[in-house]
């Protein structure tokens, strides 16, 4: 029972905020007291809904009542009763309730109980809480006289500023002890410590009331009584919940052994299934079609009015002669099933010959590989059964695979009428768990004290093995073991790794305990769906308010958002191992895929990166004139590639060759042949965000200094890409390639003051190449050239005017270790 305090002073206005607009900018509305409380009224009445349960029923009394809002409508009438300024069974038998009505009779709600709630608004009559509760204990007991079982609830929402008879308010108490009626009382801006809220220059009135509440509720028997501000119990009513059933019991016959032959040796008893789990799905959906519908008026043509209706939808059988005459294969009877929704308007109909048939004419059939085997009676003939749960053996525990449990678990225990059975069943259940062993049936169960789960299992032709190379054991061509390789972790990178999982545990980054110890940040019972309760939100936020542009979706609940990000200690203490995990993994960006050009010229769509960086943005590819043919080029005995060695023919990486230019066929002889216009190259290995590719790096590197813009990230992204190279398998076949580019970067960093970043680079480089997979054939050969490729010193740097704090010497003995 709702009891709604409907009082003049339920319709002080309040402003309440809403979600931020969508540039961040503060909203709010104003809105009554009433208004505001009715929201909750709303939203308790919206659960009942979508349980859907029939036993969950609820009826509103309002006090403060009028005439104006006795005009019941079906279904909500009055049993027979005569309407009038109060409407109550109590006040018929004995009087002195004036001004308490049932509004709402009890019975399941609907979306009418919400549109009748939209009705009410402030009179200009106080009513008393306290007769409202006496009419509503009296009402629904009178509701439930044959139906003691039912769980009784009472709901006082008011602002507490309107006066109350308090005389005899024990007798009340007793009265609800004895029904067990269970009372909530919800009160506007009433004062709240935990979240926190205090009224300031709160009424005298309202203050004595809300005592008067507080000893109201506390008279009452542990858990019958709660008290709390509306606010409060907004946010509450958003929180996520489980919805909790309880399962029906279905009976069953569990065997062990075989009953017919050996019935001296084997076992059957009784027992009860039960649901232990049940997946949960977000609310459904319905389609609604919007139509136009002008004004009634024929001066306000310009008038027009959206009216959405439900989709219904209907299925049709149809069989497509012109698609079967055309592939020239099948017997002429296949059917295709075609969906339509009754209110859509069909504006462009097909016109093949397509042939209606009724669903009658059709036969079942189903699919087996490739083709469908036709049932004419519907199903094939079913095997012989017998109902019960066969138990065909016992496994270990240790060699249950998690992966196979195909279905929701289900509680087995013996039949409560039967001692036998019970005492039987309890001693298989014991065996099992001393054993450590599972039971395999018709349906899997698995051990506890005095009952067993069962879930299905999968069949053994429904499970696919497939096997998939080591990830730590690598073997050659030959049948050697290879115990070093890129692909292979070393000790140090292990060591990383064990840190930075150990440095992740969330078993100790939750709240303390009263001992002051670490608890574990994840609770599985308390993560909850977002899709199911965001979705449930939404449903009941637009149910109650009467315009979403006026009152938006308010944001989730911090109770389902809380496990959306980790932990701050967590982040915080696994930042140093995650950065010495980057470091020995050399964990790079990978280089993003570039689509090849389509003839068609369809346009990419842009990547979400793409306005990061615009310094490797190329222009659009020109336009040639209609009748131009591109210059055949000649291929010169320099561009001509030699031929490859055979034991390369295998092994190298498509990414490492370069493809010769392809010969153009000549042109007509006599045409003229205009210059085209150079087309930008496309370079598949230049990464995301650089300006200098994997390709050609020296091209590009000489390309972006003549911008004189971009030096210094053409110097970074020049460094960086002669190491990804230099790591690369088949290396050396770029290495006079990278010399050259080594070169050219060094006078480029000495000329263009970027001394210190050339010395950084050439330190990684170093570090790179005497590592436990590096390129040390490379450094050998740079360690040739001397002096003039190692770091720049400061006497160099004082020449063109920079600084470096390299000295002369360190730059020989540098090179030549």
């Amino acid at each position: 029972m709702f009891l709604v305090d409907i009082s003049p002073s339920m319709g002080a206005t309040r402003t309440v905020q809403q979600t931020p607009g969508p540039n961040g900018e503060p909203r709010s509305v104003e809105i009554s007291n009433l208004e505001w409380a009715l929201q909750f009224v709303k939203l308790k009445i919206q659960e009942m809904i979508f349980h859907g349960r029939k036993t969950e029923q609820c009826g509103v009394i309002i006090f403060g009542s009028e005439g104006d809002y006795l005009s019941f409508s079906p279904p909500f009438q009055t049993r027979g009763r005569p309407m009038g300024r109060t409407d109550n069974i109590v006040n018929e038998k004995h009087g002195g309730y004036e001004h308490v009505s049932e509004y709402i009779p009890i019975s399941t709600p609907s979306a009418r109980t919400l549109a009748k709630l939209d009705e009410l608004e402030p009179s200009e009559t106080a009513g008393d809480a306290i007769d409202a509760l006496i009419v509503g204990i009296e009402t629904q007991d009178n509701y439930l006289e044959r139906k003691r079982t039912w769980t009784r609830k009472i709901v006082i929402i008011t602002d507490g500023a309107s006066p109350l008879e308090v005389e005899d308010w024990q007798a009340t108490v007793k009265r609800m002890t004895s029904l067990t009626i269970s009372l909530t009382v919800v009160g506007v801006d009433f004062d709240d410590d935990e979240l926190p809220y205090h009224e300031e220059d709160k009424p005298a009135i309202k203050r004595a009331n809300e005592t008067f509440y507080a000893q109201l509720v506390s008279a009452l028997p542990e858990n019958l009584g709660l008290m709390g501000t509306l606010e409060h119990a907004l946010l509450s009513l958003s929180s996520p919940n489980i919805k909790e059933t309880k399962s029906a019991l279905m009976s069953n016959i569990l065997r062990l052994g075989d009953v017919e032959a050996r019935g001296e040796e084997a076992l059957e008893m009784s027992v009860r299934v039960a649901k232990c789990t049940s997946l949960a799905r977000a609310g459904g959906w319905k389609r609604f079609f919007g139509t136009t519908i002008e004004g009634e008026d024929e001066d306000e043509d310009d008038e027009r009015k959206a009216v959405f209706r439900e989709l219904k939808r209907r299925t049709e059988y149809v069989i497509d002669r012109a698609q079967i005459e055309g592939d020239g294969e099948g017997d002429g009877k296949s059917a295709t099933l075609a969906d339509f929704d009754e209110d859509e308007e069909q504006e462009d109909k097909d016109d093949r010959p397509i042939e209606k048939v009724e669903k009658e004419q059709l036969v079942r059939g189903y699919k087996y590989g490739s083709t469908y085997v036709p049932c004419s009676d519907g199903q094939f003939l079913k095997l012989q059964t017998r109902q019960g749960i066969d138990i065909c053996g016992f496994f270990s525990k240790k060699n249950f695979n998690r992966s196979y449990p195909l279905s929701e678990v289900s509680y087995v225990f013996a039949s409560p009428n039967s001692a036998p059975d019970q005492i039987a069943f309890s001693s298989i259940v014991q065996a099992m768990y001393e054993k450590g062993v599972f039971a395999i049936a018709r349906l899997f169960v698995w051990p506890n004290v005095d009952l067993l789960l069962w879930v299905q299992m999968p069949f053994a032709d429904d499970i696919r093995h497939y096997t998939f190379p080591s990830l730590t054991t690598l073997t050659s061509r030959t049948g050697e073991r290879i115990t070093k390789h890129p692909y292979l972790p070393n000790d140090e990178q292990l060591e990383a790794m064990d840190r930075l999982i150990d440095d992740m545990d969330l078993s100790d980054v939750g709240e303390k305990d009263e001992k002051g110890n670490r608890q574990p940040w994840f609770d599985p019972r308390l993560s909850y769906n977002p899709a199911i309760h965001r979705t449930k939100q939404a449903l009941f936020h637009a149910a109650v308010v009467p315009d979403l542009a006026t009152y938006p979706l308010p944001p989730p609940h911090p109770e389902l958002t809380k496990y959306f990000e980790p932990p701050k200690r967590m982040v915080k203490r696994a930042k140093q191992s995650l950065e010495a995990c980057k470091e020995v993994f050399k964990v790079k960006e990978v280089p993003r895929k570039v689509p090849k050009a389509r003839k068609d010229g369809h346009v990419h769509a842009a990547d979400e990166d793409e306005d990061m960086i615009l310094l490797d943005r190329k222009g659009p590819a020109k336009k040639r004139p209609d009748g131009q043919i591109p210059t055949p080029s000649r291929v010169g005995p320099s561009q001509v590639p030699k031929k490859r060695a055979a034991s390369d023919s295998e092994t190298e990486s498509e990414d490492e060759g370069l493809l010769p230019p392809k010969a153009v066929s000549k042109g007509s002889p006599g045409l003229p042949t205009p210059t085209a216009s150079p087309e930008p190259e496309l370079d598949p290995q230049r990464a995301s965000g650089r300006i200098i590719g994997n390709t050609f790096p020296l091209k590009d590197f000489r390309t972006n200094l003549s911008r004189g813009d971009v030096v210094t990230k053409a110097v970074e992204d020049m460094g960086t890409v002669i190491r990804e190279i230099l790591e690369r398998p088949f290396a050396g076949r770029r290495k006079d390639e990278m010399i050259e580019c080594l070169r050219v970067l060094r006078e480029t960093c000495l000329k263009e003051d970027e001394i210190d970043a050339w010395n950084d680079i050439l330190r990684g480089l170093k570090r790179d190449c005497f590592s436990e997979t590096g390129n040390k054939a490379f450094w050998s050969e740079l360690k040739k050239l001397g002096r003039s490729i190692s770091l720049i010193s400061s006497s160099e740097a004082e020449e063109i005017g920079g600084i470096s704090l390299v000295t002369e010497s360190t730059a020989e003995a540098f090179i030549q270790r």
